[in-house]
């Protein structure tokens, strides 16, 4: 799922989580710094206005700040009541699973990375490829182990022991079963600070394949291509 669109400082971005804004080409590491809860959802002219109350306080960020909202990039437009607003255009809403919120719903939250931030996850873009379900879930040794389907057009960036963004939380693939499906192992910490422990069979994730993995994908995908 990826539709590409350029820019006007001249770059491609896929427009299921382009907002413009001088924060625009910030990076995300996926590591979630606080949980939210979903206010208020108004329907707008040109999409959704969404409200999200972050749990944790801290410095308020700039208006026109990028902040990954279950790994989808998007700019704060306005805060109220010390709760962030971000107005949400139809395609992010089709493409991402920010169409599905529904007022109480839990959610991730992560600022934008800079030069001095810690990278202790892996390097995000808030670019949603797809959308992934769960397909099963077990519990061993004191790890909980997802099975995820892998969306369509992402499937040669998904490698063992590879980098992977779900819901903006930067994972290993612990085992990739098929071009069908993928397990991530999750610790009991983790659990503790995201919405993990919520998911069930049949939960959407908004997913993000590793941009490196990605960027090779594609390369070889071209060299072959030409070779042909």
């Amino acid at each position: 799922m990826g539709i590409l669109n350029l820019g006007e400082s001249g770059q491609w971005h896929k427009v299921a989580c382009l907002t413009r804004s001088r924060y625009a080409r910030r990076v995300f590491t996926g590591l979630i710094q606080s949980l939210g809860t979903v206010a208020a959802i108004a329907a707008t002219a040109s999409g959704n206005r969404i409200l999200i109350r972050p749990d944790s306080g801290g410095s308020m960020p700039e208006l026109g700040a990028s902040i990954s909202v279950n790994g989808c990039c998007l700019t704060l437009a306005a805060v109220d009541g010390g709760a962030f607003a971000f107005d949400v255009i139809p395609q992010t809403l089709a493409l991402t699973t920010l169409g599905t919120f529904v007022v109480g719903a839990r959610v991730h939250l992560e600022m934008s990375a800079t030069l001095s931030t810690l990278l202790g996850g892996h390097l995000v873009l808030g670019h949603v490829d797809g959308i992934a379900t769960l397909h099963a879930v077990s519990t061993a040794q004191g790890e909980r182990r997802f099975t995820f389907d892998i969306p369509i057009g992402v499937e040669d960036a998904i490698i063992p022991q590879g980098s992977i963004t779900l819901d903006g939380v930067s994972l290993t693939i612990a085992k990739v079963h098929d071009a069908r499906n993928f397990d991530v192992c999750i610790i009991p910490e983790t659990l503790a600070r995201t919405t993990f422990a919520e998911w069930r069979i049949g939960t959407k994730v908004n997913l993000e394949a590793d941009y490196l993995a990605k960027l090779v994908a594609k390369i070889v995908a071209q060299k072959l291509s030409r070779q042909a």
